[in-house]
């Protein structure tokens, strides 16, 4: 498991190459197609989903003639607007009260046609769009997250392909346990060190939630899925955390290497366990000398849980 490999590499080629465009999915509140992949959102249970639109951000930004959209769902049937299906006349797709039986593939054909203005000719095209969407459930023991980047600057546009390209690293670290990065954010601040001037840091946090395909496949009658989904939240934790001690024994134990100006800061990663949305245990380091264990961290949360409910 070396992700940390792929986040080494950007971090090189953004100080020495420059910027290159990265894919921009989502805009307004808006997710966006890409032709010929599939794209994946998440949704929390009994929440609604953000608007699909059946097309890509840069067709988007152009002029389409006669467009008509079709979507089929996770049934292989046609969408049709319902109390929890509402498709916009120009083609969004929101589902609403988002439940576990809904997850599943959601595809759209965008038809819309090509006039020549000389001949009045029409040509119709056609593209196909595919959005993945996974119900997921907070579980009851969470982790919230935070780490720091040196940064070249605050202004440009260098910080945000660092954080999407590390939100898409994490998430692809912890995809088999049916987990991933939720609610993340990032902020840049000149920071005055000491015998130094300002240096501008980005400073970037997030969640760790689950998600509901492999729910019922991975339960039984003798397993408590709220169990098992706390358990693979526990492991993500780890994954995550060992992710970020390579990222500094790669930068900081290797004499021979000069740091790029991004780079994971050393000892900066952060951690707050949460249990039933409550921030419990505060600030556990990247090198926690005392780590607790599984059983020790469920037995408190089970405390904390008797406490609320009582």
């Amino acid at each position: 498991m070396r992700a940390w490999l792929l986040v080494s590499a950007v971090l090189w080629y953004l100080t020495r190459v420059g910027w290159q465009r990265f894919s921009e999915f989502s805009e307004k509140g808006f997710v966006y197609g890409t032709p010929k992949s599939t794209v994946k959102i998440y949704v929390e249970l009994h929440h609604n989903s953000p608007f699909l639109v059946c097309m890509d951000l840069s067709l988007a930004k152009k002029e389409t003639v006669d467009p008509t959209y079709l979507w089929i769902g996770p049934n292989e049937k046609p969408l049709t607007g319902s109390y929890q299906i509402n498709i916009t006349q120009t083609g969004k797709l929101m589902v609403k009260d988002f439940l576990e039986s809904l997850s599943g593939l959601y595809t759209c054909t965008l038809s819309y046609k090509i006039i020549k203005s000389q001949t009045q000719e029409e040509k119709i095209i056609t593209q196909t769009y595919d959005f993945m969407m996974f119900a997921y459930q907070e579980p009851d023991y969470s982790y919230q997250m935070a780490v720091r980047f040196t940064a070249k600057s605050c202004v440009g546009r260098y910080n945000e392909l660092l954080f999407r390209v590390l939100k898409k690293t994490l998430d692809n670290l912890i995809s088999d346990l049916s987990c991933h990065v939720t609610e993340p954010s990032y902020k840049c601040h000149f920071v005055k060190l000491p015998k130094h001037g300002l240096v501008p840091e980005l400073f970037i946090a997030f969640q760790v939630s689950t998600f509901a395909p492999q729910w019922k496949s991975a339960c039984n009658d003798a397993v408590d899925c709220e169990d098992n989904t706390n358990y693979n939240v526990l492991q993500a934790r780890d994954r995550i955390e060992e992710f970020f001690r390579s990222q500094a024994y790669v930068f900081y134990h290797n004499t021979n290497k000069t740091l790029p100006a991004m780079h994971f800061m050393d000892h900066s990663f952060q951690m707050w366990f949460v249990v039933l949305g409550l921030l419990v245990v505060m600030l556990m380091s990247l090198v926690r000398p005392a780590v607790p264990f599984l059983t020790t961290e469920l037995k408190f949360a089970h405390k904390l849980q008797t406490k609320i409910a009582v």
